[in-house]
């Protein structure tokens, strides 16, 4: 039997303490060991840089936390997968190349869960959205019939909660291609709230509502089945009552 270890918004004393004067900002630690280090980052900030923007990155605040000041450290952190600039929740760095190849390899075989929140009601309030998807010049994603041209994606979830305008989601994402979520709702009829790319042209949206809630994979080392878990933002609720 498979030892599960969960881990939610809380940190032990001992990193606690460690985390006290180089504490990254807009990254909240759940989790850090010799192989992996996982935090909750918030919405607006991203993976990591652009041509336009080095610093303000989770992998930038990361290799600097990691290197405790020392610019000189050989300390560094390593890129698993990424979040869109403006989901927030659950992201994953390794400490290391053999650690990076590893969750890298076996990506597809972790759970990965989300909240969402929806333009409209859902006709199925529970199923699966699949199609090949592919990139236009743009860099827009959309799916294509022709499954030699696209990646085959599907996207699981369910309706938690409705209103009369939204729809509140839990997603299980059963593969990784960029803004999968977004392009399968969209292009279902029901964009995620405050997507200005895929969905509507809105006023008083503070956010996009898409929130990465879970995380379980296998330790790089020990092996062991681990869960990092977050809660979904208040707003989320707020745009269901």
């Amino acid at each position: 039997m498979v030892l599960k270890e969960v881990y939610m918004q809380a940190q032990t004393p001992q990193i606690k303490q460690n985390l006290s004067k180089h504490q990254p900002k807009g990254l909240v630690i759940l989790h850090e060991d010799q192989d992996i280090i996982v935090v909750d980052k918030v919405n607006g900030l991203l993976t990591m840089g652009t041509e336009r923007e080095k610093e303000k990155t989770a992998y930038f605040l990361l290799t600097d936390y990691v290197r405790k000041g020392n610019p000189r450290s050989r300390n560094r952190v390593f890129i698993v997968h990424r979040l869109d600039r403006d989901t927030s929740g659950v992201l994953v760095f390794a400490k290391s190349e053999q650690a990076k190849q590893f969750l890298q390899n076996n990506w597809k075989d972790f759970t990965k869960t989300y909240f969402a929140v929806v333009h409209g009601q859902l006709k199925e309030k529970e199923g699966i959205i699949t199609s090949y998807l592919v990139e236009n010049s743009a860099f827009r994603m959309y799916s294509v019939s022709n499954p030699e041209k696209g990646k085959f994606s599907k996207t699981g979830y369910r309706v938690l909660k409705e209103n009369a305008n939204f729809s509140l989601l839990e997603i299980n994402l059963f593969t990784g291609t960029k803004n999968q979520i977004r392009v399968h709702f969209a292009e279902n009829g029901n964009p995620v709230v405050g997507d200005k790319i895929y969905g509507l042209d809105e006023k008083g949206i503070k956010r996009l509502a898409l929130h990465s809630t879970s995380l379980t994979l296998i330790h790089p080392f020990s092996k062991k089945s681990m869960t990092f878990e977050t809660s979904a933002p208040p707003y989320f609720y707020q745009l269901v009552k």
